[in-house]
């Protein structure tokens, strides 16, 4: 049978955007399936009066790879935006990353010595477990009950003694005066948002929009010779061994009458009680904003549905020990490649998106020649 295409890739977002791009500079033919109306998975975004917002939260591009950050800046240019959110505990304000001026907020310790002894102080477990013992160990009693649990908890729909500890390892800390939250020799956002990004990575390709793959699979599979998938890997496989776990979110954006709400792009909300984790002011993404009206998004963390957008995988034991066994039969589609954060179950930063996109690109087209 005939193949009206080399690639088909399901997906538009920043891992199908990178694979599609690197294929077209190969002479490949593409079409891309989306089945949102816009192109850009999460990073889509949206304008209001003269504002851009990061429709499904915050992205800030940051990386320590050169090559990545070459790379992005192809497409578009970025503006050098330095993260410094605030997090607010029952409306007292501390600085993040956990640093020195943190310490200060929290005890009035002005320097390094200072603050580790106090959270020596407070230290109260030997070999942690989880993530509540882990912090612990790690900050302290204090800094873990204002700026870690309650947000953590709501995050996650389960208590920190039932979460594993390698999340909280995202997290910096640093015994210096620095409120950069990314540790990154390259950091920034898209000056005219990820729209342009996004639509110059599949420039060449051919889009279908609000198309939804899983509906028709046999249809667009006999389309191709090759398919990189990156949905939900256990859905594409119609959940034969149940469903992986995720967290998911509720997006609820509101327009301001005043210049600026809050004076800062994120705010966190830390503790248990407020519904929301976070607040987005998004014109302080930007900078020098002007517009005398502001738009602000509230983050709310939810349990995941199969009704519902999966954002977050959680990453325990049980769902690594499924997620391993949809691998395998993943492992047995001959002509289909699963990448991204979906399709291979897997937390990634932006830049290391890029990067695995480019790798498995790479190995694949040059496979080809």
């Amino acid at each position: 049978m005939k193949k009206d295409y080399d690639f088909l890739i399901v997906g538009s977002g920043l891992f199908g955007a990178v694979f599609a791009q690197e294929a077209i500079k190969h002479g490949q033919k593409v079409l891309v399936l989306e089945r949102r109306p816009q192109v850009g998975g999460n990073l889509a975004c949206q304008n209001k009066d003269g504002i851009w917002l990061h429709s499904y939260g915050a992205h800030i591009f940051h990386t320590n790879s050169q090559i990545v950050w070459n790379y992005v800046n192809q497409f578009t240019e970025f503006y050098p935006y330095i993260h410094t959110p605030l997090a607010n505990y029952h409306g007292e304000l501390y600085n993040l990353p956990f640093n020195m001026h943190t310490f200060y907020q929290l005890w009035g310790t002005k320097t390094a010595k200072q603050a580790k002894q106090k959270i020596a102080q407070q230290k109260s477990v030997a070999t942690p477990q989880n993530l509540e013992e882990y912090a612990l160990t790690i900050v302290g009693e204090e800094l873990y009950r204002k700026l870690i649990q309650g947000y953590t908890e709501k995050q996650w729909g389960r208590t920190c003694k039932d979460l594993p500890a390698s999340i909280l390892k995202r997290i910096p800390l640093r015994f210096r005066y620095d409120n950069n939250y990314f540790d990154s020799l390259y950091q920034g956002i898209p000056t005219n948002s990820y729209n342009v990004l996004i639509e110059k990575l599949l420039a060449g390709s051919t889009i279908l929009l609000n198309t939804d793959f899983l509906n028709q699979k046999e249809k667009y599979l006999s389309m191709a010779h090759r398919v990189l998938y990156t949905g939900a890997i256990d859905a594409y496989f119609n959940y034969r061994y149940g469903a992986l776990a995720y967290r998911s979110l509720r997006f609820v954006s509101a327009r301001i009458a005043q210049e600026n709400y809050q004076g800062v792009a994120v705010m966190n909300f830390t503790d248990r009680e407020t519904p929301y984790t976070r607040i987005i002011e998004h014109k302080h993404f930007s900078k020098n904003p002007s517009q005398p009206v502001t738009w602000i998004t509230k983050e709310y963390p939810l349990t995941w549905t199969k009704d519902q957008e999966p954002y977050y995988p959680i990453n325990d034991k049980e769902n690594q020990t499924l997620y391993e066994k949809y691998k395998q039969l993943a492992q047995q589609e001959p002509n289909v490649l699963f990448g991204g954060r979906l399709g291979e179950y897997h937390y990634y930063n932006m830049d290391q998106i890029v990067e695995a996109a480019l790798h498995l690109a790479h190995s694949q087209l040059k496979a080809k020649q």
